[in-house]
């Protein structure tokens, strides 16, 4: 940009008709000299427009205050051309600046001796108009017709707009395209041409044009109309009446394709009756056609029957071979319960690798006959690619009405005769042996309190005593998780435990104990008076993939030591998987936590795994403790767990002693450690400091565990 400098004209006085003049203008104006283009005078609406007062701006010249090529190109111009003229929009700069938008009118002013003054070269007027306010006020408005353009199209709806008179004033591409109307048409704004295109896109032009034009007749019409097009998409139309000021000026249109959407529901309705993997009807579609079966019987007296057919081991095939041969395997099963059945029955897929099979119009007979021909079938092997094998199946079979008055009861006894066969053995059939079913309910009433009690608080732990033989110190607790149930009073261990290991619940509850333990030791500790407790842990407990780290995090906590917290372990726990087991064994014992198992004895434990794995104790069943010592055989066996247990470098502990002659036979059969009623029962933890510190003020540093299963009874 070429920098103009500042020129100041030599004094001129301005005629006063002229200054007259520009005071009397209605917008912003200047004078300017006609040789030098000095500005000679300025009216106060130039000072406002430019924020420059009067002695700022005379004096300078034109070309000092030019902000565009344009201007600049003008008074070059202008230099031997006085008849030119500029009357045009352009940018000025104001004092703090901002670019003003103005119009400018430039004119000259030929001299005039009558009127006075020096101007015999003449004069320029700058007229200046500030045009911003209404430009922003245009800006804004194209920002907002923008945006409303841009919202239009961004709809996912075809958008219609007509006036009364139904002539269109404006849509959006989505229109064009639902409808499938050339560019041209809208172009053109033919509306009668738009119309009887989409007249004869309609598969029902008549009905279309007379709902139309009953649509028009009512101004304040709402109406929503579904269309079926000549190439089978279905459109709905949706018409609202279009209000300005309080009345109606026209009419929107919106169109949406319903086709997808039509089709999708077809589709889900077809899908919620029908297995997608092998296109078997599935487990509603089944209850359908009981339904149906049962309406039937009961008219004509005659029974059918329901049978549940479940593959064995079949995860070992998804396991080894993948899911994809698993999936052919059960396309293969599919057809082949198919080829086992009338036309007239139903074979269906229940989900996984679980199929149920409708058998009309049959009785006991007819029933086992249906069951023997799916043995048969799937007696033959199956081969795939190069692969041979053979996949059994379980089933069960329930009889309408006997076995059940509805389609979910007859399932469900299908069901329990099958699981009848898997536990006892598997590949063959058995018919369901009606039984009460009040157990179930219970169990299924005890499993929820139970989740209560664990979010209510009802649950606390008692501490039993631990004592080593040689001394009669207590050297340990075993904590005894406790419920008491607003309704029941008093659940047994015993009762409720075995339902939160059915239920998989045990492992929060196990959670829980495992929390409380360890801060109620971690409390003791704190007092100044260390007490090694012990948890044990179930089956399901030890197998999550977390329950390491939750031990670590418990400690970290409570702050208690490792060596204070000991993990009573089941045998089963052991066996399951020996290598996983090992390795969470030794992530416990880098802990620092001492590891015992529980119950010894009563499981399969191997002398290999007790070597192998970092256990500290054996804790002998008190199955084995109560014929002591009257009991040869019981003596036996706990002779032989003490002699192992030495031969293994393992404290020995042994639970349930009740007698003084049972602890007498204990301490000379060389076992280190005894818990029962001989010295006291599980106590609340007040009467457990009473009792122990009471009598033994001092405890050795040792580790003992804190059960969760095992002991559970006393």
């Amino acid at each position: 940009m070429t920098v103009l400098r500042l020129q100041l004209a030599p004094p001129i006085k301005t005629p006063e008709p002229y200054a007259a003049l520009l005071d009397g203008l209605l917008d912003s104006a200047w004078l300017l000299d006609g040789a030098s283009r000095c500005i000679l005078a300025v009216n106060a609406l130039a000072h406002q427009l430019l924020g420059m007062s009067p002695e700022q701006l005379v004096g300078q010249s034109i070309e000092s205050l030019v902000s565009t090529p344009e201007d600049a190109m003008f008074w070059m111009e202008a230099a031997g051309n006085t008849s030119a003229s500029l009357n045009s929009d352009t940018l000025m700069r104001h004092a703090d600046g901002q670019m003003l938008w103005v119009t400018r009118r430039i004119s000259f002013i030929a001299p005039n001796t009558q009127l006075g003054g020096s101007g015999a070269n003449g004069y320029w007027l700058v007229v200046i108009r500030d045009q911003s306010r209404q430009r922003q006020s245009e800006e804004e408005r194209e920002a907002l017709v923008a945006e409303l353009q841009a919202t239009l199209e961004s709809t996912a709806d075809g958008i219609l707009v007509t006036d009364l008179a139904g002539r269109m004033r404006s849509f959006n591409r989505r229109f064009a395209s639902l409808w499938g109307i050339p560019a041209d048409l809208l172009q053109e704004r033919n509306d009668e041409a738009v119309q009887t295109w989409m007249r004869r896109s309609v598969h029902d032009g008549k009905s279309y044009a007379q709902r139309l034009v009953a649509i028009e007749e009512a101004p304040l019409l709402q109406s929503s109309d579904v269309i079926t097009l000549t190439d089978g998409r279905v459109l709905e139309r949706v018409s609202l009446p279009q209000f300005s000021r309080g009345r109606a000026v026209g009419r929107v249109y919106s169109f949406r394709d319903l086709s997808e959407k039509l089709a999708a529901s077809q589709r889900i309705e077809e899908l919620a009756h029908s297995d997608m993997l092998t296109g078997l009807p599935n487990r509603r579609a089944l209850a359908e056609r009981v339904d149906y079966a049962q309406a039937m019987a009961r008219r004509e007296s005659i029974p059918f029957a329901l049978l549940n057919v479940d593959l064995d081991r079949f995860q070992q095939i998804n396991d080894t071979l993948g899911h994809s041969y698993g999936d052919r395997v059960l396309k293969e099963v599919a057809e082949r319960l198919k080829g086992c059945l009338r036309e007239v029955d139903t074979v269906a897929r229940l989900g996984g690798d679980e199929f149920a099979l409708l058998i009309h119009q049959a009785d006991a007979r007819g029933a086992e006959n249906a069951a023997r021909r799916v043995q048969d079938a799937m007696s033959r092997p199956f081969s795939f690619d190069t692969l041979s094998f053979t996949v059994t199946c379980s089933t069960g079979i329930a009889l309408f009405p006997g076995d059940g008055g509805t389609a979910d009861e007859l399932m469900a006894s299908a069901e329990r005769a099958m699981h009848w066969v898997k536990e006892s053995g598997r590949g063959t059939f058995h018919f369901h042996r009606p039984r009460k079913d009040v157990d179930l309910l219970s169990r299924m009433r005890l499993d929820h309190a139970m989740r209560q009690a664990l979010q209510e608080g009802q649950f606390r732990l008692h501490y039993q005593p631990q004592i080593a033989l040689g001394s009669g110190q207590v050297i340990g607790a075993e904590a005894l998780i406790r419920w008491r149930d607003p309704v029941r009073g008093e659940v047994s261990p015993g009762e409720f435990i075995p339902v939160a290991e059915e239920s998989g619940f045990v492992v929060a509850i196990g959670e829980w104990v495992l929390r409380q333990a360890v801060e109620q030791a971690a409390t003791w500790l704190r007092q100044g008076r260390p007490m090694p407790v012990a948890v044990n842990v179930s089956a399901l407990q030890f197998q999550q993939s977390q329950f390491v780290d939750t031990v670590a995090a418990v400690l970290k906590s409570s702050g208690l030591p490792p060596a204070l917290l000991e993990l009573e372990l089941t045998e089963s726990i052991l066996l399951r998987d020996a290598e996983e087991a090992l390795l969470r064994l030794q992530a416990l014992a880098a802990l620092g936590v001492t590891m015992s198992i529980d119950d010894f004895g009563t499981g399969y434990s191997s002398l290999g795994y007790l070597k192998r794995f970092p256990i500290q104790r054996l804790k002998i069943d008190r199955s084995f403790v109560k014929g002591l010592p009257g009991d040869s055989s019981d003596a036996a066996i706990v002779n032989a767990i003490i002699q192992m247990g030495q031969a293994l470098r393992l404290q020995v502990i042994a639970e349930g002693v009740e007698t003084e002659a049972q602890r007498e036979f204990l301490l000379r059969a060389g076992c280190h450690e005894f818990q029962g009623f001989l010295y006291a029962q599980a106590l609340d933890p007040r009467a457990f400091e009473e009792r122990v510190w009471r009598r033994s003020p001092e405890l050795p540093a040792r580790g003992v565990g804190m059960h969760l299963l095992g002991g559970l009874l006393v």
